[in-house]
């Protein structure tokens, strides 16, 4: 498999509940020989989490640390009616975002709402990626979020963090399983995250990178295997 150059999904301490700083992560990213990173605090919603007024100081942050390309986003929450839990004038701040769900601000509405959700969530043009989409506590329509992803041109993650500890997100390998199948056959890009908490664990990809392997996944379809591809990706909604 090629080399991943990218890690887009990293928290600090900023997030609250993460024990880095932006630069002790980007030393730990060029140490892993990563090309770009991305910095995405939790928004509001998440115990702990930085105030939005955060994310108003981006332009004074460095392009580049320790050789590596920085850029800065956010993790945001899809709400239960479909919208994103950061106001747009603080999502306009941003490099880009990425949007997810997490049980601790949604509940589960059943497989087809959650989808929906999701899905006007990934209409934002600052949504790149959505992450974690992988755990059966809050269900989803690989088919139906597929094909919107494609619509909408983001990115559907593969959380190295996820399989680090699946026995906490219900079936959530085989729902990776059946989601790059449905990538394949819809032709749409994925992106593996290493979601670190903890400068130890960026551009740390391995469960996910072998279970990818194991599928003989089309690696056209991985966005961080290229620099290049990846920037264009993030820039080109």
């Amino acid at each position: 498999m090629k080399k991943l150059i990218g890690d887009l999904h990293t928290h600090t301490i900023v997030s609250g509940h993460a024990y880095g700083t932006i630069r002790e992560n980007a030393e730990a990213a060029a140490e892993m020989g990563m090309q770009v990173l991305g910095i995405t605090e939790h928004a509001p919603g998440i115990p702990g989490t930085c105030d939005p007024f955060y994310y108003g100081g981006f332009a004074v942050l460095p392009e580049t640390l320790y050789g590596v390309n920085m850029l800065y986003g956010c993790e945001i929450n899809v709400l239960n009616d479909g919208t994103l839990s950061l106001e747009q004038k603080y999502i306009d701040y941003l490099d880009y975002a990425i949007a997810g769900i997490h049980c601790l601000c949604y509940k589960d509405a059943g497989r087809e709402e959650n989808t929906s959700n999701l899905i006007e969530c990934m209409k934002n043009d600052k949504v790149r990626i959505v992450s974690h989409p992988d755990d059966d506590h809050t269900p989803l329509n690989y088919e139906r979020l597929v094909a919107a992803a494609k619509q909408y041109h983001v990115a559907l993650e593969v959380n190295n963090s996820s399989l680090l500890k699946e026995e906490k997100r219900l079936n959530c390998r085989e729902n990776y399983k059946v989601m790059l199948a449905e990538c394949e056959k819809q032709v749409v890009m994925i992106i593996v995250d290493s979601d670190a908490h903890d400068p130890s664990r960026v551009g740390r990809f391995q469960l996910a990178e072998e279970m990818i392997e194991g599928l003989h996944f089309d690696e056209n379809l991985i966005l961080n295997n290229d620099k290049e591809k990846l920037i264009r990706f993030l820039t080109d909604k």
